[in-house]
């Protein structure tokens, strides 16, 4: 109970910890600012802690806070005061902000901000470069780290509920291998164990009416046959229960011949001939698998469905195909008595020729019988694959999260550089603005003389200045306030004009072309 009392105090303990941080070094600062800034940082107090308590909800509103008060303080962000404070929401922004465009958006906005207030409350255009520059390190590299932070959580906990996942597919693939071998069971009991017990059903049946057999004999012939088929039909209900769909036959081939397997139904009673063409030795063992699972379910279907046909098998290879067919005539008395049909020999018949390469085809003749015509490769031909391998949900979603964590690594890094190269590339064009617009035409300039006052000599010079003293000239007096303005486009000299006390005390053309 302890624990999770302390749990749910935490945020509001954070905050707090949070709003006494940032307010730390404006509350300082009062005491030695003076003017609007020591306002601007008083004002701040309260702000912030507004910024704290909707930051969780309005993560970029909170962080609009301590930017506007740092543009307030100065165009060009260089408000120390409140650096922590853009550092720690902008990081703060960059963890609890799902979507990038709304803060591309913010940081646009601020840009842009910052160019008018340094083009119209500073009037100088070479802050802007400045506080790009400020908004890069203090704002957008936090934001970038929190960013990378909630991605690594994010990473971290899609991880774990792959791993969850993987762990049940990993459960269902064991799942369906002991179904495909239950089904395999189903399969080998169906194929053997029921053509034999259809076999001995047959042979007890032709015995029961031999008239060399007492009745006693015969009776006992009969349960035997009686048995047989029942013990066919409890075959039938287990291989109910261990059949599946997704059957796969087994993968090692029948030791068993076909003239074996022709010979086995002579013996119990089934009058076959069997027909060769060509070589069938040199079989692929899905091949040779499939020639006796086909051989031996027709001659059980035959004996099973049509007792006392004559059944005609013809095996045929011709160059890299083999033909296999089983055909039997009409039944002289019907069906067998008392044995089961379990539905399924023909569809497991056609699912193993099908794995193996080849087709099969069943159907009623002309006269009455049946005929099994299966087509299979004799040699070189790949068996089908039962279940081609696919990539899991899981490995897709794990892929997909890895690409999207090196996209966002490289946008985390070619973001800042991206941005520091926009910069670079706008100090060409704001040198040439700046340039032209803080010429100073010389007429006005050997108009001015010493000691006017600086609002009449103000009134007349252009409203930006130029940025810095030019290369080459001298240190401005001491204790006097000295701007330059250019003496045409991209000039390496300029005039420079010193004030002291509200009034002008000098002039002159400084530079390395003076």
């Amino acid at each position: 109970m302890r624990m999770r009392g302390v749990h749910s105090w935490f945020p509001q303990l954070f905050d707090i910890g949070l709003w006494l941080v940032v307010c730390m070094p404006p509350v300082s600062g009062v005491f030695g600012l003076d003017g609007r800034d020591a306002v601007v940082a008083a004002v701040g107090v309260p702000l912030l802690g507004g910024a704290v308590a909707c930051g969780r909800r309005w993560p970029l509103a909170a962080l609009a806070v301590p930017v506007a008060l740092s543009l307030m303080m100065d165009p060009e962000m260089l408000a120390p005061a409140y650096w922590a404070a853009l550092a720690l929401f902008g990081y703060l922004a960059g963890s609890r902000t799902v979507a990038v465009r709304p803060a591309l958006w913010f940081f646009g906005a601020v840009a842009v901000v910052g160019l008018v207030l340094c083009a119209v409350v500073s009037s100088d255009l070479w802050g802007w470069p400045t506080m790009l520059l400020v908004l890069l390190v203090a704002v957008v590299l936090p934001w970038l780290l929190g960013r990378y932070r909630r991605q690594y959580t994010d990473l971290m906990s899609t991880g774990w509920r792959l791993a969850e996942r993987m762990e049940h597919e990993q459960q269902a693939v064991a799942d369906r291998t002991r179904i495909r071998e239950r089904a395999r069971i189903a399969g080998d009991m169906h194929d053997s164990l029921g053509h034999d017990l259809t076999l001995i059903a047959v042979q007890a049946g032709v015995l029961e009416v031999d008239p060399s057999l007492d009745a006693r004999q015969q009776a006992a012939v009969g349960e035997l046959r009686e048995a047989a088929g029942a013990a066919t039909e409890r075959l039938r209900e287990i291989i109910g229960v261990l059949r599946a769909d997704d059957e796969v036959p087994p993968r090692a081939p029948s030791e068993e011949s076909p003239d074996a397997v022709v010979e086995r139904a002579r013996a119990s009673g089934v009058e076959v001939t069997l027909e060769r063409s060509g070589a069938t030795e040199d079989l692929p063992p899905m091949v040779a698998l499939a020639v006796h699972r086909v051989l031996q379910e027709s001659l059980t279907n035959a004996a099973k469905h049509a007792p006392g046909a004559a059944v005609r098998v013809r095996i045929a290879r011709d160059g890299d195909t083999l033909r296999l067919t089983v055909v039997n005539g009409p039944a002289p008395a019907g069906p067998l008595a008392g044995v089961a049909s379990g539905g399924s020999g023909l569809v497991g018949l056609d699912e193993r020729v099908r794995l193996a390469g080849g087709t099969l085809r069943a159907d009623l003749t002309d006269d009455g019988g049946f005929a099994v015509d299966a087509e299979l490769p004799a040699a070189g031909a790949a068996p089908r694959a039962a279940d081609a391998p696919r990539p899991t949900t899981s490995a897709r979603e794990l892929e997909l999260a890895r690409q999207q964590i090196r996209r966002r690594l490289t946008q985390a890094v070619l973001a800042p550089l991206a941005v520091l190269a926009g910069i670079l590339l706008l100090m060409l064009p704001l040198s040439l603005i700046s340039s032209s617009f803080s010429i100073l035409d010389r007429d006005v300039y050997e108009g001015l003389t010493t000691g006017e006052p600086r609002g009449e000599v103000e009134s007349r010079l252009p409203r930006f200045t130029r940025d810095g003293a030019p290369d080459g000239a001298p240190a401005p007096p001491r204790g006097q306030d000295c701007v330059y303005y250019s003496t045409r486009l991209m000039s390496a000299d300029g005039y420079r004009l010193c004030f002291t006390d509200g009034r002008l005390v000098s002039k002159s053309v400084v530079g390395e072309g003076e």
